[in-house]
């Protein structure tokens, strides 16, 4: 679980230490990736929390969802159609459903921890 926060850390810490600029006509792409992958880290965080984290699912599925967003993202471009939308909209709600279960979760252990030790 302490490798995908480490890596963000890393990830954030160069971005900022760095005058990396991404040019306008991929700031949807970078946005879509980044969504994708913001989506995998926290449901890896939740199968880690529910016990059936596998590490090679969790890969897979960061760069397949990487993928797949920015190829709806670029298909989208050349047909004129603003596909990334459905993109950020499956991710948006994948994204919010992993962080309410993780909520969920960690509130169940905090209460049963605090009538344990009550």
């Amino acid at each position: 679980m302490w490798l995908p926060i480490v890596a963000l850390i890393i990830g954030i810490v160069i971005g900022l230490m760095t005058d990396f600029r991404v040019p306008d006509e991929y700031s949807n792409y970078l946005s879509i990736a980044v969504l994708a992958a913001l989506d995998t880290l926290f449901g890896g965080i939740r199968a880690y929390l529910q016990n059936t984290f596998d590490t090679n699912v969790f890969v897979s599925g960061f760069f397949f969802n990487i993928l797949l967003a920015a190829g709806l993202a670029f298909l989208g471009v050349h047909l004129g159609v603003d596909l990334y939308l459905a993109a950020i909209f499956a991710f948006g709600v994948r994204l919010f459903n992993n962080i309410a279960v993780i909520r969920r979760m960690i509130l169940t252990k905090w209460k049963t921890k605090q009538e344990t030790d009550a």
